[in-house]
């Protein structure tokens, strides 16, 4: 069976910092490329940063560009640094792996169940 948990959520201030962490299982993640994108109340979900298999090359979003991280830590294990949170970061942020291209949500076949960031002024 094909999971993506996403970890690593919660409440922080503005200035504050979070990582989340997405761990897959039961597919080869490793030949994939392993994205995160958000989604606010109301909003459509949104790209945010995204790792190639090998990990050699990584995307970001313009909004994010400059405070958010993205690594692999192996096969398994993907993750998104956030550093100087803002309250527009505020979504549910979900975890996806797939194939094509990266910032395009249908380009992700697997998704995990989603972990809130709130961030408040």
């Amino acid at each position: 069976q094909v999971q993506l948990v996403e970890s690593g959520g919660g409440s922080v201030q503005a200035g504050g910092s979070l990582r989340l962490s997405c761990a897959a299982s039961g597919l080869p993640f490793s030949s994939r490329t392993m994205g995160w994108f958000r989604q606010a109340p109301g909003k459509e979900r949104e790209f945010v940063a995204a790792i190639t298999w090998s990990g050699g090359n990584t995307f970001y979003a313009d909004s994010v560009k400059g405070r958010f991280t993205i690594s692999r830590g192996n096969a398994k294990n993907t993750y998104l640094q956030m550093n100087s949170l803002k309250p527009e970061d505020t979504a549910v942020y979900y975890c996806a792996g797939g194939r094509g291209p990266v910032t395009i949500a249908r380009s992700y076949d697997y998704w995990g169940q989603g972990t809130q960031v709130t961030v408040s002024s």
